[in-house]
């Protein structure tokens, strides 16, 4: 019996460890200020705006639809500009399709893309986005996944459902002014939290 609970105090050792290790930051020695933790149990406030397609809070989950007629994805703005960030969420895709965070200038900084195949970064210098990491791994659509992403400086990284992908690219440093979240034709989101670094005003 005490060689039993001696494993299964071992085994939870183990866990809580590569636990630990799981949610380590990527790229900033210390935590960030917390900005932004939506409940989605009721509508959203002032610092976020719908950029294009539905956004539906109801029961703690942020229900997003695309609307063909706009002829874009879903996009969800955060209007604070962030010199160093960290983003965690957690998403559902309801089929094949994307979800995507990223940050924003006057144009488009950089991304984080999560496909049902893949997970990747790219830095929107140039048109097509220039995809500058990538990490092959299956993503199944009707299941719960975690992403973490960090930016600091000239470097963005990533971690989704404990696999981390990290990049850097001089456009990437660029001064934001705010974050997004952009999603597939139907996405499920819940336990965002935003916390940063806000940008210097500009004088």
């Amino acid at each position: 019996m005490k060689a039993l609970l001696l494993a299964a105090t071992l085994l939870t050792s183990a866990a809580s460890l590569t636990f630990a290790q799981e949610e380590k930051p990527l790229l900033h020695e210390h935590a960030l200020p917390l900005l932004a933790s939506p409940t989605f149990a009721e509508p959203l406030d002032a610092s976020f705006s719908i950029a294009k397609g539905k956004w539906t809070p109801h029961d703690g989950v942020l229900e997003v639809l695309d609307l063909p007629e706009e002829k874009h994805i879903p996009v969800l703005h955060h209007q604070a500009g962030l010199s160093d960030a960290a983003i965690d969420v957690e998403f559902l895709l309801d089929g094949p399709g994307t979800f995507l965070v990223g940050c924003d200038s006057a144009k488009h900084v950089g991304r984080v893309v999560v496909t049902t195949t893949a997970l990747s970064i790219a830095e929107d210098s140039v048109k097509p986005s220039h995809t500058i990491a990538k990490l092959p791994l299956t993503v199944k659509p009707g299941e719960w996944h975690k992403l973490h992403v960090e930016w600091k400086g000239d470097h963005m990284a990533a971690r989704l459902d404990g696999k981390e992908l990290e990049a850097q690219h001089e456009f990437l440093a660029t001064p934001k002014v705010r974050s997004w979240l952009a999603a597939g034709k139907s996405v499920k989101v819940r336990n965002l939290k935003i916390y940063g670094n806000k940008a210097p005003a500009k004088s």
